[in-house]
C-alpha cells in the first residue's frame, strides 16, 4: 500500500518539530582537544590508555597536511536484488548525481553505506542527515548518529544505515531528490551532496 504524502500543513509541523529538536540550548558538545593533548592525558591510567589505543589506532601515521580532517569518499546503496552496484564517488564532481538517478525497484529492502576517512584529529558526534523531496516538497527527513572516530588516514571507516524498504504502489513510483549531509556536534558541514532516486515497478521498467 502506497504511503500517503503529508499535506503542506503536516510538513510545516514536522519541519518545526525538527528545528526545535536541533536547537537544544542545554546541550554543549565537549571541548575539542588536539591529538597530542589527548595522548598526554592520564598516561598512568592503564584502562584509559587501552581505550585511547582502540580509538586512535596507529596515530603515528601522518596525514597530508593539506587534506581536510574528514573526507567522505563514497556512498553505496546496498540492495541484494539490484542488478548492478549503486555507487556514488563523492571525491569528484558532485553535480551530475541529480541528473543521473539511481533506479530502485519498489518494495525492496536496502541500506546506505558511507565510506569516510578521518585524517588528523578525533571527531565526535558525526551525523548523517538525509532529506527527501518529491516535486520540491520535503516528504522525509532522517538523521543517523554515526559516532566518534579517531584519525586513521590510511584506512577508511564504513557507516551503515538501518534497513529501509523502498516505497511501493503506483503513487510512490516517481523520482525523488535527496539532499545528504555529513556533519558533527559542532555543526561542521564536512560534505553535502544531492542525488536522485527513481522508484520503478521493476529494475528495468
Amino acid at each position: 500500500m502506497a504511503e500517503q504524502e503529508p499535506t503542506p500543513e503536516q510538513l510545516a509541523a514536522i519541519a518545526a518539530a525538527n528545528e526545535e529538536g536541533e536547537s537544544q540550548v542545554d546541550y554543549k558538545p565537549p571541548a575539542q582537544k588536539s591529538l597530542q593533548e589527548i595522548q598526554e592525558l592520564d598516561k598512568d591510567d592503564e584502562s584509559l590508555r587501552k581505550y585511547k589505543e582502540a580509538l586512535l589506532g596507529n596515530a603515528s601515521v601522518i596525514a597530508d597536511p593539506n587534506a581536510p580532517n574528514i573526507q567522505v569518499t563514497r556512498m553505496t546503496l546496498l540492495c541484494e536484488s539490484a542488478p548492478s552496484p549503486l555507487i556514488l564517488d563523492l571525491t569528484g564532481d558532485l553535480e551530475n548525481f541529480k541528473k543521473n538517478p539511481f533506479v530502485l525497484k519498489e518494495g525492496v529492502e536496502y541500506r546506505i553505506k558511507i565510506n569516510f576517512k578521518v585524517n588528523k584529529e578525533i571527531v565526535s558526534g558525526l551525523k548523517y542527515i538525509q532529506q527527501t523531496f518529491r516535486k520540491g516538497v520535503r516528504v522525509d527527513k532522517t538523521e543517523y548518529m554515526v559516532g566518534s572516530y579517531g584519525p586513521r588516514p590510511n584506512e577508511e571507516y564504513e557507516f551503515l544505515t538501518t534497513m529501509e524498504e523502498s516505497p511501493k504502489g503506483m503513487l510512490a513510483r516517481a523520482t525523488y531528490n535527496i539532499k545528504s549531509k555529513f556533519t558533527d556536534d559542532d555543526k561542521h558541514d564536512h560534505l553535502s551532496w544531492e542525488w536522485s532516486l527513481t522508484i520503478k515497478k521493476d529494475w528495468k521498467d
